[in-house]
């Protein structure tokens, strides 16, 4: 099943010369793909009865003509590559002269809230979502991105109540905000970058210590984040 809305770009999602900034893309594919769940009896209001929840693993977005301050823009999003632990689920934004903006490809897996561990996905899924076998990109699946050992910058970052989600995490958006954070600033004044990927390694809390390194990799601005109580890697952005 396609599900299909339609967003109006605001004042808090534009950024440099009034154009939308990635992270705004990344939340209207977001919600789009929250209001199919909600559809499918998996969204945020179901999760007390369900007792599972989704939990989003990687994204990859590509900006083909990025939208100004107050256009409308179409919007449609599908599950698909349904697998035994987690599933994908795709994105395309057009505007109103249905012009390609925007496509976009996200994994997730669906937790267990009481033992936190991953749910199968069974066929009550698969049929509640109506998976389509339409994939944006060439490939269907997502590469694991490799840890880098060279950085030429980092900046230090405390989580704060303001960044957790539902889940008890912060919210994946906000990594995408660190990454921007940790790029020089001559590196910053390129964006907007029509390129971006993040990949999420392990969750982050309230109160974690994040170092957010910065690399400049075969012509990509890589940020890795490391979570310093735990030492472990958190997320890998890349922008390009």
């Amino acid at each position: 099943m396609i599900f299909k809305d339609t967003f109006k770009t605001q004042l808090k999602d534009i950024g440099k010369n009034n154009y939308i900034k990635n992270k705004s893309i990344l939340e209207i594919f977001e919600n789009i793909g929250t209001y199919h769940s909600d559809l499918a009896g998996y969204g945020p209001n179901d999760i007390e009865n369900v007792r599972v929840s989704w939990v989003l693993l990687d994204w990859k977005l590509q900006v083909i003509k990025r939208p100004k301050y107050g256009q409308t823009l179409n919007v449609n999003t599908w599950g698909r590559t349904m697998k035994k632990f987690y599933t994908y689920r795709d994105f395309e934004m057009f505007d109103e002269q249905n012009n390609i903006c925007a496509i976009g490809t996200s994994k997730w897996t669906l937790v267990n809230i009481d033992t936190g561990k991953l749910e199968k996905l069974g066929d009550e899924v698969f049929e509640k979502y109506q998976i389509e076998t339409k994939c944006v990109f060439g490939d269907d699946e997502l590469d694991k991105l490799k840890e880098l050992d060279d950085f030429s910058s980092e900046i230090e970052y405390k989580v704060s109540r303001r960044d957790i989600d539902i889940n008890e995490h912060m919210h994946n958006l906000y990594y995408l905000d660190l990454a921007y954070e940790a790029l020089p600033q001559d590196v910053f004044e390129q964006r907007p970058f029509n390129n971006v990927r993040i990949q999420y390694k392990k969750e982050v809390k309230l109160g974690n210590i994040l170092k957010c390194k910065y690399s400049y990799v075969d012509g990509q601005h890589v940020v890795s984040i490391y979570n310093e109580d735990n030492g472990k890697l958190s997320a890998i952005i890349i922008l390009n």
